[in-house]
């Protein structure tokens, strides 16, 4: 586009959100071929109407705008690092293929920690160890162990996807990286700046939903602004409006940012522990049925409706908290009728009770006799 433009090389240092003043370092580099060498750094001023702060996690734009908001902060390292792993393609007759399928996210579920695998477009997969600091720790001091450690808790990764050798060296060599959570509110000051995705609400990757949050974003902003300020002809009118439009814009967004962001903690439990649940996989099976056999009821597994829909993800978690609870409190009833009536049957074949005993005459006297 041509009126966009790319700055490289420039750190915002400072803002004033009254003023509408930023200020730049500006680091030129010595020259195109030195490495590491740099002209001292000088500072520049800009002057700017409306600022969108877009970077990151640990965004300046955020940490100058709470000087002038009011704003409440939330900062949360989970006790969980991550280390990245490569698993190369299968090379059979000259072509590359998949070494398993391609059509899954796999995972080596352990309790408190787990690998997983996910497909690349190369015909790779891109692999993840997620573990607690203490277990990372305890490789650390213990080099020698790497390996019965891969083969104890994800068995079939080494050596038949990822080669000892390559496990060693990519563990050795890749950076034990934190995870980080953020909720932050509000996101906006008057009419000046905006934060979005990282800035704002920083998640953990387990529900693989961060980019696509910070891209709803700007869906989203964009929506309310082009709702308030279609009329340009006024300059000051049209600061009012771009201000109430991002007042709305950070009371309709922040319950969104908030929810996908437990929703992102809670998946890491569900992935690492839950799935090896029978009651989990139970619950999972009858909601996938009924999603696709009974459309009509509007039932669907939390993840689809996260991964493949656009409900915003509050009404999702709102929804997945409804679906559990009919599905445990039906499943509860049956397996209590059907304990009830086996008891029952035991007891009319051992003679406990009279022939002519029915369940319902049991159970109301077994009612009677807990009061």
């Amino acid at each position: 586009m041509t009126n966009v433009k790319f700055f490289f090389n420039h750190k915002l240092v400072g803002a004033d959100f009254k003023r509408n003043l930023a200020w730049f370092e500006r680091i030129v580099p010595a020259s195109t071929t030195a490495k590491n060498q740099y002209i001292s750094p000088s500072e520049i001023e800009v002057s700017f109407d409306f600022m969108i702060g877009a970077d990151g996690a640990h965004s300046a734009t955020r940490y100058h705008l709470m000087k002038f908001a009011r704003m409440n902060y939330q900062q949360e390292y989970i006790d969980t690092l991550w280390c990245e792993f490569h698993m190369t393609p299968k090379i059979s007759s000259d072509k590359s293929a998949f070494k398993i399928s391609p059509n899954h996210l796999h995972i080596w579920p352990c309790g408190g920690f787990m690998f997983i695998a996910i497909p690349s477009s190369d015909k790779s997969f891109t692999c993840t160890l997620f573990m607690s600091a203490s277990k990372f720790q305890d490789l650390d001091d213990k080099p020698q162990d790497l390996i019965h450690f891969f083969k104890k808790n994800f068995p079939g990764v080494v050596p038949d996807l990822i080669s000892e050798t390559e496990v060693q060296y990519q563990y050795n060599n890749n950076p034990h990286l934190p995870l980080i959570s953020i909720k932050c509110k509000p996101y906006h000051y008057k009419s000046s700046v905006v934060i979005l995705g990282d800035a704002a609400h920083a998640m953990v990757p387990f529900y693989g939903q961060g980019m696509n949050a910070g891209l709803e974003d700007v869906r989203v902003l964009y929506d309310h602004l082009d709702r308030y300020t279609k009329d340009n002809s006024d300059v000051e009118s049209m600061e009012r409006k771009r201000g109430k439009a991002l007042s709305e814009y950070t009371q309709n967004r922040h319950p969104d940012a908030v929810a996908i962001n437990d929703l992102a903690l809670r998946n890491y439990q569900e992935m690492s522990h839950h799935v090896t649940s029978s009651l989990y996989l139970l619950r999972k099976f009858i909601e996938e049925r009924l999603n696709a056999h009974f459309p009509s009821l509007g039932w669907a597994t939390q993840y689809s409706r996260i991964s493949f829909g656009n409900e915003r993800y509050s009404e999702v978690e709102k929804a997945e908290k409804k679906q559990r609870t009919i599905i445990l409190v039906t499943i509860g009833l049956i397996a209590g009728t059907l304990g009830s009536w086996t008891t029952w049957r035991i007891f009319r074949w051992n003679k406990v009770l009279p022939p002519s005993t029915t369940l319902t005459t049991w159970l109301v006297s077994l009612a009677k006799s807990s009061k």
